[in-house]
């Protein structure tokens, strides 16, 4: 995102403001220049001088005792108040600064970009807009505020429901978590998280998981699956999120997120990518949850947002997304659900998104100025406060449409871009979505009877709310597919992998009598959670084997298979003697330490965990505070090579982990032969994991992200912000385009484990690239073409206070429940203030219409965008023994003696991911890998002519290989 002037190449919005949010709610205020909230300075200076003008005179009649006494204890509620107060400003400032604290930036620092673009441009989604346009005329105010309206935190079974349209037969949506199943339900699949399926880089493998989630959301009653997650893209390896993505590249991130999508949708069920955006951390992720009064603002470039952070939701977008959830976090000092930038401007115009626009839970900072900037949904209702009751829309959302604050146009878009959604999903057939029947689950209870709004205080008759329908099917068979063929095998000195059921051959130097080999198990991650895999909410802790990750992006576990019980039931009993010892801590008693210095195999299960921010776990607060193993793990892996046969006998590590963990303590131990990374592996954990160890299924996975040597390893840019740095915290990511391997290449930082590493039990070879001109070069793509289909038009009256008025009979009224009603009185008021000419404060930029963004024009942006330019093709061989899967991967470096068509000095990474593939291969088998190269993937972002472009001059190199250090074949074009 550029500022106005062209030449600009700093922090996206440098040289415009855009509108404060309007925090008054909406109410008949929104026609009148309503003040922004005082900042905490000037709360401090008005407290000042009203101390000042109330002090006491300076002499004072000596105390009796009594007024001693209470003189005293106001000294010590005041030395009491004063402690508090001094303790709120170190948990707030982090023990930083008075002044540093108090500081504020600037509220609004991204340009404005207006009005909100239309929805129906795109000939994918024709006819879905002139159904959706024609039911939606049909519609009352009313309606269309019930519709884009969340009734509010627990007044649904599910964790977001919307009001139906009753008179035109448009039904409640429901909307459920989350990117690796349906949270809060039963009977369902717990499937690997987004991060072990970046670790397949098998896209067939990536829809098929899309795909079976989509079966189980329809069979239970779930409109809207509130994933895949795409944002974090990682740019933090602490990150405490990055775990529900696909790895830490926007190109794996791209192709990941989009044939997920493509697998959701083909169900019927709707998508929903996030977060958009820029969302990289989780400390001060939004206001209050971390005791500052604003969420963490992430300060983008313009190149580096459409390159890096918009570049997967590019590709989520020409997939057809029906929705997109923005972030709780701010962009260049505006709130991402506010920024009119982001939502109308790089969404709506330069992407062609066609959905509709949803916040996430709270996120939603404001009312009528969200509304022009972009946003069409608002979730769960309530608006500054969970489950209070109180929406920024609602019923304020009818009052802003009657007096005028947002056009009855920008209404009908929202209503429309929703009612779309729901068409082009197919929802509208009554015998695969009926109308009259909302979730058979809830996510409240696990109890068969309960109440329809159980966060109401309201007395409601107890109905049933949990059918406990099985929606499993044999999901599990692509739970364990994508567990194992997400698992990376990092290390495998001495062909120590694959076992056998009789394990390994028995060490050299042994003493023992036994025919047995006696075989080692270390580690809690081998073992079960104490009280059962759903003991601790949400996942919300690190107990016995790490399946997944925590928050909102977690599921029930039908079940939790343990390494323990899949290694029990895999070594042959009457060949090897299994030692079990399921606890961080080594053995500690003398017959302990005498049987593991008699070991032959020993085997070291540890894990690193992280999750949403508002679930801290010991020293976890979200992100993780460091990139080492915990519980322990490393400092066990180091006692069990020193002591498991006395120091000979070979040592295998397991790793599950939510991202990135360091290794140096360990990993070059000579006693450490094999290394797996198996990430989050779902509910078939032991199972897949098993085949992996014991050749069952050929080692595959690679890794979704770079494991360096240190966190510092990952420079400025990969570091949390842990403690505030002011009232507003500011990230600013100065380290542009170069995050993970970037990174690591540009600083010729060498990593323990690179960017799409991955090893296998045979081996392959690759030669014979060629490279074909399918289209000629152009620095730019075609000129934007008008829309082959026009939006719908929408009426501009004022519609009648009727519309909006309490229903005389048929509803009853129950508390917090978020409803769309005014009384006369409200109504009246709003036409009134209307008539008076009181105008609502638009914000800056807001009657200067921007021009139409020359890389948009479609679903995905200008459609010569993702034309082929350029084919790849590369011969690859198995050269071992036995079959396996190879992954070839193509990194571009652009040319080097490229010029910018716009005045500006170009820089480009080493190189960059733009294509993979996965194939299968018999030993002896060779096949032609084919990469095809589109104008995007060719091109970079041009901030001063704001469109792609492709270097014209000198030469772009193909790079082709097994990870991005490891590329032995080239070609130029």
């Amino acid at each position: 995102m550029a500022a106005h002037d062209p030449s600009k190449q700093g922090l996206l919005g440098s040289t415009s403001t855009e509108h404060h949010a309007d925090y008054s709610s909406d109410s008949d205020a929104n026609v009148n220049n309503t003040p922004e909230y005082p900042t905490r300075r000037q709360r401090q200076q008005r407290k000042r001088r009203t101390q000042l003008t109330n002090r006491t005179p300076s002499f004072q009649p000596l105390p009796t005792r009594k007024s001693w006494l209470a003189r005293r204890s106001r000294c010590c509620l005041i030395f009491a108040a004063f402690g508090l107060i001094l303790f709120v400003i170190l948990l707030v400032g982090g023990g930083l600064g008075y002044k540093a604290v108090l500081q504020e930036p600037p509220y609004g620092l991204s340009p404005p970009w207006y009005p909100s673009p239309k929805g129906g441009i795109a000939g994918t989604w024709y006819e879905s807009y002139q159904k959706a346009a024609k039911l939606v005329s049909k519609m009352t105010l009313a309606e269309k505020v019930n519709i884009t309206t969340g009734v509010g935190w627990q007044m649904g079974l599910a964790v977001g429901t919307t009001a139906p349209a009753i008179h035109v037969g448009f039904p409640a949506l429901q909307l459920q978590d989350g990117p690796l199943g349906i949270r809060n339900a039963d009977n369902i699949t717990a499937f690997p998280a987004g991060i072990t399926v970046g670790a397949t880089w098998n896209r067939q493998l990536m829809y098929a998981r899309g795909k079976a989630h989509a079966i189980e959301a329809r069979a239970k009653g779930v409109n809207a699956i509130l994933g895949p997650c795409v944002g974090p893209l990682g740019r933090m390896p602490a990150g405490g999120r990055n775990w529900e993505g696909f790895g830490s590249d926007p190109y794996l991130q791209g192709i990941a997120g989009a044939e997920t999508i493509k697998g959701i949708q083909s169900e019927g069920v709707m998508a929903t990518v996030k977060h958009f955006i820029a969302n990289e951390q989780e400390h001060f992720r939004q206001p209050w949850e971390w005791g500052l009064p604003n969420a963490i603002s992430s300060n983008v470039d313009d190149r580096a947002m459409h390159e890096l952070y918009a570049w997967p939701f590019g590709d989520a977008v020409k997939a057809g997304v029906a929705s997109v959830m923005c972030s709780y976090n701010m962009v260049n000092n505006s709130y991402a659900c506010g920024n009119s930038k982001l939502l109308n401007g790089i969404l709506k115009d330069e992407l062609g998104f066609q959905g509709f626009v949803m916040s996430d839970w709270l996120a939603q900072r404001a009312g009528v100025s969200t509304t022009l900037a972009g946003l069409d949904m608002t979730m769960p209702g309530d608006g500054l406060r969970w489950a209070n009751g109180q929406s920024l829309w609602g019923k304020e959302l009818s009052r802003a449409v009657l007096n005028g604050s947002v056009p009855v146009e920008r209404m009908d878009d929202m209503a429309t871009r929703v009612v779309a959604a729901w068409y082009q999903m197919g929802q509208d057939d009554e015998e695969k979505w009926p109308r009259d029947k909302g979730p058979n689950f809830s996510s409240w209870t696990r109890e068969k009877m309960g109440v329809m709004s159980p966060g109401s205080p309201t007395e409601q008759e107890e109905v049933v709310v949990n059918q406990f329908v099985d929606v499993q099917a044999n999901h599990s068979v692509i739970a364990r597919q994508v567990a194992a063929e997400g698992t990376v095998l990092l290390k495998n000195e001495g062909a120590v992998l694959p076992l056998t059921r009789e394990g390994v051959r028995k060490r050299q130097n042994t003493n023992t009598t036994s025919d047995k080999l006696k075989i080692g198990i270390f580690g809690e991650d081998a073992g079960p959670i104490p009280g059962g895999p759903n003991s601790c909410k949400d996942r919300g802790c690190n107990q016995g084997t790490l399946g997944s990750g925590w928050g909102s992006g977690a599921v029930e576990f039908p079940y939790l298979v343990t390494p323990i019980e899949a290694l029990r039931k895999q070594f042959d009993s009457s060949k090897v003697e299994l030692h079990e010892y399921l606890s961080n801590q080594f053995p500690a008693s003398a017959s302990e330490k005498a049987v593991v210095q008699d070991l032959d195999l020993c085997l070291v299960l540890v894990n690193a965990d992280a999750g949403e921010g508002f679930t801290a776990w010991e020293n976890v607060r979200g992100d993780r505070p460091d990139l080492f193993l915990q519980k322990n793990g490393d400092l066990l892996i180091q006692q069990v090579a020193a002591k498991c046969g006395g120091g000979f006998s070979d040592v295998v590590v397991v790793i599950h982990a939510v991202g990135p963990v360091v290794m140096e303590r360990w990993v070059d131990l000579p006693q450490v032969k094999a290394v797996l990374f198996a990430n989050l592996p779902g509910e078939e954990s032991g199972n897949a994991l098993v085949d992996v160890l014991f050749g069952h299924v050929n080692p595959s996975g690679h890794l979704p992200f770079t494991i360096g040597k240190s966190l510092q390893d990952y420079g400025p840019g990969g570091q949390v912000l842990y403690l505030p740095n002011g009232v507003v915290p500011q990230q600013d990511f100065t380290e542009g385009l170069y995050v993970d391997y970037r990174w690591f290449d540009k600083h010729d930082i060498t990593p323990r484990f690179e960017f799409g590493f991955g090893l296998s039990y045979t081996s392959f070879e690759l030669g014979n690239a060629t490279v074909k001109t399918v289209r000629p070069k152009s620095a730019l793509p075609f000129p934007r073409l008008d829309p082959l289909v026009e939006p719908p038009t929408y009426p501009t009256d004022i519609p009648p206070v009727e519309d909006v008025l309490w229903p005389k009979e048929g509803i009853r009224k129950l508390e917090k429940y978020i409803y769309p009603y005014l009384s006369a009185d409200e109504a009246h008021s709003a036409v009134s203030a209307r008539q008076d000419g009181k105008k609502y404060p638009y914000p800056d930029g807001y009657d200067t219409p921007q021009p139409l963004s020359q890389a948009g024009g479609d679903e995905g942006g200008n459609p010569d965008l993702w034309q082929v330019k350029a084919k790849v093709t590369v011969d690859v061989r198995n050269t071992g023994k036995v079959a396996g899967a190879v992954v070839p991967q193509l990194y571009l470096s652009y040319p080097e003696s490229g010029s910018a068509v716009s005045n500006q000095t170009l820089d480009f990474p080493v190189r960059v991911l733009r294509g993979f593939d996965k194939v299968y291969l018999e030993p002896g088998e060779s096949r032609q890998v084919e990469f095809n190269l589109t104008r995007r993937d060719l091109s970079y972002w041009d901030v001063g002519v704001q469109n792609w472009v492709m270097v014209m001059e000198g030469q772009y190199t193909f790079h082709v290989g097994l990870s991005s250090r490891d590329l032995p074949v080239d070609v130029r074009w």
